[in-house]
């Protein structure tokens, strides 16, 4: 396994990391599986792991896992979504990051995190609240770096130019969605944090499941996950046809689909690691077999012919966008003022 530097932060990283997501009670209940899962992918060399708060008893799995050999790990987790039905157990302000940071440290039986992630954007919070916070909690020791997750290019630049007014610790790293179905980062997300010397972890470089092979155009895509509500991009035509022409090519080149779509996210310059977040034991092989696989000039060409450089074939619907986007009201003009007479 090759290393990579996580930005500028001097810390060296695979440029596969373990997303622990589905190891627990939102994927494999099997706790004792989850913890084989992690110590093979420790043991294939892997030494970067990302959970967040939010991921059921994630936390709790990785730090069974990770006992008498934290050292050799870069942890990352995250904090911002609710963790239970206490409306004050949320979001970014220095209240929650406080007590936040703090469950989680016990959860993952550490004294320190090695990234701290704000999840998502908190528009009821300023900037400057959270990264105060986080900085104290840097100057303590309780955490390395941090970093942010989903933040379109005007807030990755609000946080820089905060941190850099205030004298406070900046975010590091960008954890966005990246896959061969959805590139719209590689227009600003990408290059902006490349100005700034941010490392970026992608996120469902498989686009949550799509670039499988299992969901096929003219298939019967309607199984329990792609049924769930929020999940209507297994069914959407548009990607489907799309994964039938990438199924196409990687049959051509002999790579298989989940080899591709791997060793395409990593291939971009300003990517530094791609977070695999297996299920079983079978997945996280599957993508153990690919890690050697380099795309040539010319596959690379002929993907951009799939899905344009920049674009993004439909959308995965658990994607944040922001409430301007999210929100109705805030894209709509009242009825009565939406004509020009």
């Amino acid at each position: 396994m090759q290393y990579r530097t996580l930005g500028r932060t001097g810390i060296t990283v695979t440029p596969y990391a373990l997303g622990a997501m589905m190891l627990g009670s939102l994927g494999n209940p099997d706790r004792a599986e989850g913890v084989r899962i992690i110590h093979r992918a420790l043991d294939a060399g892997i030494n970067f792991v990302d959970t967040a708060d939010r991921y059921g008893d994630s936390e709790e799995v990785v730090g069974e896992a990770l006992k008498g050999r934290r050292d050799d790990v870069v942890l990352a987790t995250k904090f911002w979504g609710p963790v239970d039905d206490d409306i004050s157990h949320r979001g970014a302000s220095r209240r929650w990051i406080m007590q936040a940071v703090e469950r989680s440290l016990r959860r993952l039986q550490t004294d320190h995190i090695d990234l701290y992630q704000l999840h998502r954007p908190d528009p009821d919070t300023d900037i400057d609240e959270t990264l105060s916070a986080l900085t104290d909690l840097v100057r303590q020791g309780k955490v390395r770096a941090i970093g942010s997750s989903s933040m379109r290019g005007s807030e990755i630049v609000e946080a820089q130019w905060m941190s850099e007014r205030r004298g406070f610790e900046r975010f590091r790293t960008e954890q966005p969605n990246y896959s061969l179905l959805d590139r719209e980062i590689e227009r600003e997300i990408l290059p902006v944090a490349q100005r700034y010397g941010m490392g970026t972890l992608v996120y469902s470089p498989l686009a949550g499941g799509t670039l499988t092979g299992r969901y096929r155009a003219g298939g019967e895509n309607d199984n329990f996950r792609s049924t769930r509500t929020g999940m209507r991009h297994f069914r959407d035509e548009r990607r489907l046809a799309a994964v039938e022409e990438l199924i196409a090519l990687s049959d051509e080149v002999g790579v298989p689909l989940t080899h591709l779509a791997m060793a395409f996210v990593i291939a971009h310059p300003g990517v530094t690691s791609a977070i695999a977040g297996p299920r079983t034991m079978e997945q996280l092989e599957d993508t153990l077999a690919g890690v050697d696989v380099s795309l040539s000039d010319e596959v690379l060409d002929r993907i951009d012919a799939i899905v344009p450089p920049g674009e993004s074939i439909g959308a995965m619907d658990m994607v944040y966008r922001g409430p301007e986007v999210g929100d109705p009201a805030a894209r709509r003009r009242p009825a009565a003022e939406r004509s020009a007479g």
